[in-house]
């Protein structure tokens, strides 16, 4: 029944630009297929500047998507961010996602971080249909989740964080697709993350930075849409490093690399004619996060098409003006999604401004629905509202 997902129009408009992009490449094809893919989604204006590069770089207001991890070592003690991201603007004027986060820090040396998002994505008013193009119901779907985390600091140098997630998807409700009446869906996720940060003081004003990180996330039940489909969430394996080079007073500049790989297992092909056929694996979500490792019909060369690679860097003067760029890379046979992005910034005391840009690349120009759009971020962030100053995290 899974098709049932696979060939809803709404979910063919997202799979663009997510985890379950279609391509056909010579039948060549073999991408996951998961539930709620606007979860993986790039929900801030700097990262997506960045290539989606967010696991390992410094700390912000949206670090609650990246790496919850991080969140205690922001160089502020509390925040909120506001993001609105255009979604197939070239074909419709209504579709939007949102998102809103924030985080306070607490404790004797501000060593603990709560914090907390609202991702909402808007998809318009669209009309249903079936496997066979019958006109299956119509409705203004939509999908959101909302995020509580904690994060602490252990030492100068390693944090550890934990969120947890509650999504309600609402995307084929009311549609009857094959005789199957769907409703809204909705699950439980986590998040689990560890960063780690080793800054290296050379003078006065000079300071190299290395951080890490990893995040396991979007870990949870299944989702279901009727009573006979429950479908994967996109559980993910996030590693990054950032390597931050603050060169004077003036002048600091940041590389960082992000490597991912979904945790749900790879599509089956089920038919002997030689034109791949392929189905979802029953099983259960922490089985379906081993298999993932080793489940690739194409062994090991197949395994390694499923990692995506982003890379980025962002230049500061002063720590009011930002410049940003990046690239984003997906195999064809795994997704196709191959893009560049840059990105501007502006501070202004505890104002922050960002954008970004992307432009797709490669055989995936014509289909990316982030195509030559603008993405927006307003941030705040502040000591707090005592004036009390951010404790230092600085390594001795």
């Amino acid at each position: 029944m899974k098709k049932l997902i696979a060939f809803a129009g709404v979910l063919s408009a997202m799979n663009l630009a997510s985890v379950n992009a279609q391509v056909n490449i010579n039948g060549q094809t073999n991408t996951h297929t998961t539930a709620v893919p606007f979860l993986r989604i790039a929900p801030d204006a700097r990262s997506a500047g960045m290539g989606d590069v967010g696991i390992a770089t410094s700390a912000d207001a949206n670090a609650q998507h990246w790496n919850v991890a991080k969140v205690v070592f922001s160089e502020k003690n509390a925040g909120i961010s506001f993001t609105y991201t255009p979604w197939l603007k070239a074909m419709t004027p209504d579709m939007s996602l949102m998102y809103l986060s924030g985080y306070s820090k607490f404790g004797k040396n501000n060593d603990q971080a709560v914090s907390a998002s609202l991702r909402y994505f808007n998809l318009g008013s669209l009309r249903f249909s079936d496997i066979n193009g019958q006109p299956a119901g119509s409705g203004r779907p939509n999908e959101f989740s909302f995020d509580l985390g904690y994060s602490r600091r252990f030492s100068n140098h390693l944090s550890a964080g934990l969120s947890l997630r509650y999504i309600r998807s609402s995307i084929l409700a009311g549609s009857d697709i094959a005789g199957i009446q769907n409703k809204a869906g909705s699950a439980v996720a986590a998040d689990l993350g560890v960063f780690y940060t080793k800054p290296k003081v050379i003078s006065e004003t000079k300071k190299n930075t290395l951080n890490l990180g990893a995040v396991i996330s979007n870990l949870g039940s299944k989702m279901n849409y009727n009573d006979l489909d429950k479908s994967y969430l996109p559980a993910n394996l996030g590693l990054g490093a950032a390597y931050i080079m603050q060169i004077d007073e003036s002048h600091q500049f940041t590389i960082g690399l992000d490597v991912n790989k979904l945790l749900v297992p790879t599509p089956k092909d089920s038919s002997n004619t030689g034109t791949p056929r392929y189905y979802i694996p029953e099983k259960s979500v922490i089985s379906g996060v081993f298999s993932s490792f080793g489940d690739a019909p194409g062994g090991f060369g197949e395994e390694l098409k499923e990692f995506q690679i982003s890379l980025g860097a962002e230049y500061w003067y002063r720590q009011q003006f930002a410049v940003r760029a990046g690239y984003f890379h997906e195999n064809r046979m795994k997704g196709d999604r191959q893009y560049f992005t840059f990105g501007l910034g502006v501070r202004y005391k505890v104002i922050q401004f960002n954008g970004s840009y992307l432009v797709p690349t490669g055989s995936s120009t014509a289909r990316n629905p982030l195509a030559n759009t603008f993405r927006f971020t307003l941030m705040v962030e502040f000591d707090n509202l005592k004036g009390k100053p951010a404790a230092t995290t600085e390594a001795k």
